[in-house]
């Protein structure tokens, strides 16, 4: 069995063939994510695959990420809540995990992240307090609506109530859900990432992006980036804005776009990463999600404590509330070059 860095085209497709195949493969596994990160972050990256008697039976895609606030670390996938190690046996799964120590220590890197959406049993520690939350999706419209308890489908129809409409797009809608997105990151205290980085996704994934834009009397009040792979969509950005809140369009957001995930044959729906016991997951489960537990695997060269790069981390909490009162275009300034350094 080989364990090599891919670099040129034919690897490439060898690459996307096995992704293509593999039961446990994500969106966050495909190879033109080494584009997007490359090109809007300037990050090296170190795509691993396993390969014996010439057929692949394994990957894993690695980013070094170099950052002036907290060092350097590896991770797979940054930003993404998956990615993570794809093996067909334990021994390509252990040599996979061998070469990403490697590429960890070479980089002098303080740790490495592997992000799985299942626990695969690796002897790593591992943390689980993020969770992701998916709700099964049905073309038939009707019946998706019944299944909503009275509760909901009446906060549904009060949002219908307000005038609010909907558009979905790819590339044309950027700007106003960018619009939408950064300022939401600025309230909540998150310095947000280049407008660069969602075009660089939806470029390379055009047939797989979707992005929505919900509008009040023609002002853009929530917006959603959804990424889809195989049957599942999700929803990997959402946002409103604050001053909207009275029209209830979160509401309105997620009830258009499971309508319109199942329109486009997507059935299964995942409202993307939340911390448990917080707002955000308390609101996705009111829809009759069900919570999944994220794993996401640590290997320290020298061991210590896991890291704590995080918005709940106490530490940051001066910052955080010193980020919410920045004027809004003072943070879109700054914000990208401080979102580069962040896992």
């Amino acid at each position: 069995m080989n364990i090599s860095i891919c670099s040129d085209p034919e690897q490439a497709q060898s690459w996307e063939r096995y992704i293509s195949t593999h039961p446990e493969a994500t969106y966050c596994h495909r190879w033109n994510w080494k584009r997007v990160i490359e090109n809007s972050f300037g990050w090296a990256t170190s795509y691993l695959l396993a390969e014996e008697k010439g057929a692949v039976c394994g990957a894993l895609p690695l980013v070094i990420q170099k950052s002036w606030l907290f060092g350097n670390f590896v991770s797979s996938m940054p930003f993404l809540n998956a990615g993570g190690v794809l093996a067909n046996s334990p021994e390509a799964q252990h040599l996979l995990l061998e070469e990403a120590a490697r590429v960890t220590r070479d980089a002098a890197a303080g740790h490495l992240e592997l992000r799985h959406r299942s626990d695969l049993g690796l002897a790593l520690p591992a943390r689980t307090n993020k969770v992701t939350l998916v709700l099964p999706l049905d073309p038939d419209t009707d019946k998706m609506w019944k299944s909503l308890n009275t509760k909901m489908r009446t906060k549904v129809r009060k949002s219908m109530s307000f005038g609010m409409t909907t558009e979905f797009g790819g590339e044309n809608l950027l700007a106003e859900f960018y619009s939408v997105w950064s300022e939401n990151m600025r309230d909540l205290g998150t310095p947000a990432y280049s407008p660069v980085f969602f075009r660089e996704i939806v470029q390379a994934f055009p047939d797989n992006t979707h992005v929505c834009v919900i509008r009040h009397e023609g002002r853009s009040v929530a917006a959603s980036f959804l990424i889809g792979f195989r049957d599942r969509v999700e929803a990997v950005w959402s946002s409103s804005v604050q001053r909207a809140l009275s029209l209830k369009p979160n509401m309105f957001l997620y009830w258009n776009l499971f309508c319109f995930a199942a329109r486009q044959g997507y059935r299964l729906f995942d409202f993307g990463r939340s911390t448990v016991g917080s707002g955000t997951h308390s609101f996705k489960l009111q829809w009759g999600a069900e919570t999944i537990p994220l794993h996401w695997n640590y290997w320290l060269p020298n061991g210590g404590i896991l890291p704590e790069i995080n918005p709940q981390n106490p530490k940051y909490e001066l910052a955080i509330r010193a980020w919410r009162k920045m004027p809004l275009s003072l943070a879109r300034l700054l914000g990208p070059h401080i979102a580069r350094c962040l896992p």
